[in-house]
């Protein structure tokens, strides 16, 4: 458990490290590139949502479904307002 708490840590750190670092110009691309990886993140929720055995297991498979979901709604809704900015 500890080695899994270590690592997600670890993963928030660098995560941070690395976004806060991006150029503004390259956000609309990153924010794209997300948003098609949330949409597997969502597959694989729902996959997993679907062979859940217990209560449990599929009340996390639904929290899952649904975080991933509004991950990928605020996503593109981010990014198609960044893309307004450049319109003329």
């Amino acid at each position: 458990m500890i080695d899994l708490l270590t690592i997600f840590v670890l993963a928030v750190f660098v995560g941070f490290e690395v976004v806060s670092k991006v150029s503004t110009i390259l956000h609309t691309p990153l924010m794209s590139g997300a948003n098609a990886i949330h949409g597997v993140i969502l597959v694989g929720a729902i996959l997993i949502t679907g062979s859940a055995e217990s209560t449990l297991e599929l009340v996390l498979g639904l929290l899952a479904v649904f975080l991933a979901t509004v991950n990928v709604v605020g996503g593109f809704v981010v990014t198609d307002r960044m893309l307004e900015m450049f319109k003329r």
